[in-house]
């Protein structure tokens, strides 16, 4: 299947990189801290959410600042070692050029800047929590997106292995390619659904992007 694009809006944990480990060691640690029981923590999604949502459903709302701001500290000191690229990252990155690609993470920009330095990701464009009002399944940090690129949304394509970023890309008139790196088939709604990056190829054209996706 081939798609013509004009710019390409990655999701950062379970698309391009893995920290999920460290993700839930810290999100596990965060919650004993707190004294959430695992009953309650179990019932809360956790991925592709932003910190601040995830603390306000499970905490009183004058202690959610600071819960995200804890579990950010946590996060950030468990970077080291705790990220790897995965499959067909690095490829597919290196064949597209800085101003036609954006990461858009719901993780803030401090903690993402560092998963992505760990990983040896350094985007010209990096959307985070920190730039929106609403985060995903909103379609705002894909827009935003689009918007710093100088691209129409409607020519952008969206990577994403989660069902809250995968929504936000169809309510912002992406096409969207779900990766099934952290979530089974059935639960992802996308116009295509593959394995990983590894199949997926670019080709930079006069046109734009021409995307090339495989099984």
């Amino acid at each position: 299947m081939k798609i013509q694009a004009d710019a390409l809006l990655f999701d950062n944990d379970g698309t391009l990189v893995s920290s999920l480990e460290s993700v839930y060691r810290c999100w596990t640690r965060w919650a004993e801290e707190y004294g959430i029981t695992a009953e309650e923590f179990a019932r809360v999604e956790l991925h592709g959410r932003p910190a601040a949502e995830i603390a306000a459903d499970l905490l009183p709302a004058d202690r959610v600042a600071e819960a995200v701001v804890r579990i950010e500290q946590l996060e950030v000191e468990d970077v080291e070692g705790g990220v790897h690229l995965l499959p067909g990252t690095r490829a597919l990155l290196d064949s597209v050029p800085a101003d036609r690609w954006a990461v858009v993470t719901s993780a803030t920009r401090r903690l993402a800047e560092a998963r992505l330095d760990e990983a040896g990701i350094r985007p010209k464009t990096l959307i985070a929590a920190d730039d929106i009002t609403r985060g995903k399944p909103d379609p705002e940090p894909f827009l935003l997106a689009a918007r710093r690129l100088g691209v129409d949304p409607a020519r952008c394509v969206v990577f994403e292995d989660a069902p809250a970023g995968l929504q936000a890309g169809r309510s912002a008139g992406m096409t969207t390619v779900a990766l099934t790196t952290t979530h089974q088939a059935d639960e992802l709604h996308a116009d295509v659904v593959v394995t990983d990056l590894s199949a997926v190829s670019a080709l930079v054209t006069d046109g734009g992007v021409e995307i090339s996706v495989g099984d």
